[in-house]
């Protein structure tokens, strides 16, 4: 897959100020200013020290939020009234937390207080049935956490029935709202707050501030560990507020007080420093699973467990339900890869879309988001269950196709969709799956031809030389973590790097470079770069997009870099990327200007310099062409790894992406491949 490389130019005067004025290193400086953080006053605000009449501790007051301060009234009221309220979350990492934390307080404040998140099966936010169930149960109070502000049915039926509402939820409304008791919503048209990009915990947190009469501190002390995990699990962006929260939560996370987090990282192995990518990818999917494969209940348990033991039991729970998880997710991508197998073309369409049988519906989104990952494409997947005829699914997409979009200019085929720019949920009837398919590739191919690109990218902030690349130059870039959504792991670019060995490491699975540029020797690893499938040999010279790490060994310190892609040196990325799309167009059947088929034909000096190349090595396409030893065009060796493979010479594993000659092979007549034939008609 062909990542665009998105290389920024930041100002160097800008650069310089900062450096001086804000006592950052000049990497630090050069990330700020590439992501548009280019004065004092725009680095004052992104590092959390407005003025202080705005500001305690890097946050706004609560009570700037519309319908806040009504909401505390009420919900003091009930607790000193000893009046029955339901916290009610949602299923996923985000709901269960901010369910955890808010029961937590109210509790602790003296409130009389239970819980209710739906099961997964009940779908998604307040349901009729539920609000009957909990006013049955003597319930007279609930407060949403996470959800509740598209349910407008729910609100009139809490009205008729005497319960009072209050929802919190950080999703956007509709143009109309429930006509609840309070609705706070940073999104609100008439919300006044400064900051609108809270998590469901997140906005929990500010609900407890706005109770304690506007203090953070609290808040914070107690609940921002949860509310982190829920941060960064959610992907909302990680500025202003919530990259305090994120900060102070991975401080408090290293001695947490809650058992259940106590717990949990000591099953999951996870070790100090805790970091926002950790807390990601360790914990928070712990805690998901609960919701996609078992109950959210076991989370929710875990996360209020008052005991070591009770903690250690759901601890290992959520674990087990994690694993689980996996193996539910393995296998929708050991499915789609066998469909690929058994039909390549499933890989040429501008979307992506693949239906399966007995999917788990819990991880379908989590499968949707790997194929984005590894084929660069949106992808659209969906399932049914055993003797059922309705197809439920899930997308994920990449910069340049907005899924609900997509979705909507496809609902004449759908029975129910829902959505945002980069993910979407969607049902529709089995005989319906072709004109949906159909539908989403129209939808893309007008999109392309409107001009509007659909390539998987990658921000890189400038470009940098070795010298910056010093032990104190790296941890300068420290102040600017957390790293996640709207504010990435810097990436930089160093040109020009000649290879001088290349190592194996984990026993071939991983790859550890050594490079020089301008007279410094640096290392660089590969992580899931096979050593015996590199593409280049030492004494080549590419071009490397880093990420600047510290390596401590024996008392000292040393730059290492963390290699995020590698080209050759002197690859036209925009030729790259041309030819590669009019290499899917011939794919497609799609018409050509004629003056590119002369230029995309293979000659036979052409099919014997890619299979000189190859070897006997398994490389990926980009792997082999970064070999070849003369100037083809990007779609004619494309052409000539299909020719290779209908002839029976090489095998091309366009899921794996890998191609290998075919020891013993007999020989074959390229010149009566399908491609080659299809070729020649079009000449």
């Amino acid at each position: 897959m062909i990542k665009k490389w998105l290389i920024k130019t930041p100002d160097e005067n800008a650069v310089k100020e900062l450096s001086a004025k804000g006592g950052l290193t000049s990497l630090a400086a050069r990330t700020l200013v590439s992501a548009g953080i280019d004065t004092m006053d725009k680095a004052v605000s992104f590092f959390g020290q407005g003025e202080e009449k705005d500001f305690d501790m890097g946050f706004s007051d609560p009570f700037l939020i519309r319908d806040m301060e009504k909401a505390c009234e009420l919900m003091n009221e009930a607790v000193d009234s000893g009046e029955l309220i339901c916290v009610y979350g949602d299923y996923d990492c985000d709901g269960v937390t901010a369910t955890a934390v808010l029961a937590g307080y109210l509790t602790d404040i003296g409130g009389n207080v239970i819980t209710y998140i739906n099961e997964r099966s009940e779908g998604y936010g307040m349901n009729l049935e539920a609000v009957k169930k909990l006013h049955e149960q003597g319930v007279s109070f609930i407060v949403t956490v996470d959800n509740g502000i598209s349910a407008c049915d729910e609100a009139a039926l809490c009205k008729e029935l005497g319960m009072t509402l209050i929802i919190t939820d950080h999703h956007q409304p509709r143009e109309i709202l429930p006509e609840a008791d309070a609705v706070v919503d940073p999104h609100r048209s008439d919300c006044p707050s400064f900051y609108k990009d809270y998590c469901g915990c997140g906005l929990a947190l500010k609900l407890i501030a706005a109770m304690e009469g506007g203090d953070m501190e609290r808040a914070i002390e107690q609940y921002s560990d949860l509310a982190a995990i829920a941060t960064v699990a959610d992907v909302v962006p990680l500025t202003g507020e919530n990259r305090e929260i994120v900060r102070y939560g991975l401080h408090y996370l290293e001695n947490t007080e809650n058992e259940g987090l106590r717990a949990l990282i000591e099953k999951s192995g996870l070790k100090p420093p805790y970091t926002s990518t950790s807390a990601a990818f360790t914990l928070a999917p712990r805690i998901n699973a609960a919701g996609r494969i078992g109950s959210p209940s076991d989370a929710l348990k875990l996360l209020m467990s008052e005991t070591p033991e009770e903690a250690e039991e759901y601890a290992e729970k959520v674990c087990a339900l994690n694993t689980e998880r996996k193996e539910f997710e393995n296998k929708i991508i050991a499915d789609i890869a066998a469909q690929i197998k058994a039909d390549s073309t499933l890989l040429d369409g501008r979307v992506l879309v693949f239906r399966g049988n007995g999917w788990h519906h819990g991880v379908i989104g989590i499968a949707a988001a790997r194929c984005v990952e590894k084929f660069g494409k949106p992808v659209f997947l969906m399932s049914a269950d055993e003797g059922e005829t309705e197809l439920r699914g899930s997308a994920r997409s990449i910069e340049g196709l907005n899924v609900f979009k997509a979705l909507s200019f496809a609902e004449d085929t759908l029975t129910k969709f829902g959505g945002h720019s980069g993910a979407g949920g969607f049902s529709l009837e089995a005989d319906k799956f072709p004109l949906f398919k159909q539908k989403l590739e129209e939808y893309a191919g007008v999109q392309a031809a409107e001009g509007i690109p659909c390539v998987p990218s990658i921000q890189v902030s400038g470009a940098i030389s070795p010298s910056e690349l010093t032990v104190q130059g790296v941890k300068g870039l420290t102040v600017l973590e957390p790293f996640g959504e709207e504010n990435p792991r810097p990436v930089f670019l160093l040109q020009g790097c000649r290879i001088d060995d290349i190592i194996s490491l984990s026993n071939g699975a991983h790859t550890k470079l050594s490079v020089s540029a301008g007279g410094t020797q640096l290392t660089g690893l590969m992580f899931g770069t096979k050593t015996d499938e590199f593409p280049l040999k030492r004494g080549d010279e590419a071009n490397l997009l880093v990420s600047p790490e510290i390596n401590s060994f024996g008392g000292k310190e040393s730059v290492s870099l963390r290699i995020t892609d590698i080209r050759r040196k002197g690859l036209n990325q925009q030729k790259l990327i041309a030819a590669e799309e009019t290499y899917y167009m011939f794919r497609r059947g799609e018409k050509l200007d004629s003056r590119l088929i002369p230029l995309m034909t293979p000659e036979r000096a052409d099919l014997a310099a890619v299979y000189k190349a190859a070897g006997r090595q398994r490389l990926s396409p980009m792997g082999l062409y970064s070999r070849l030893e003369t100037e083809m065009n990007y779609c004619k060796f494309l052409l000539c790894l299909d020719i290779f493979s209908e002839t029976g010479l090489m095998e091309f594993d366009r899921c794996a992406e890998k191609i290998h000659i075919i020891p013993g092979a007999p020989k074959a007549n390229t010149e009566l491949a399908a491609t080659m034939q299809r070729l020649k008609a079009l000449l």
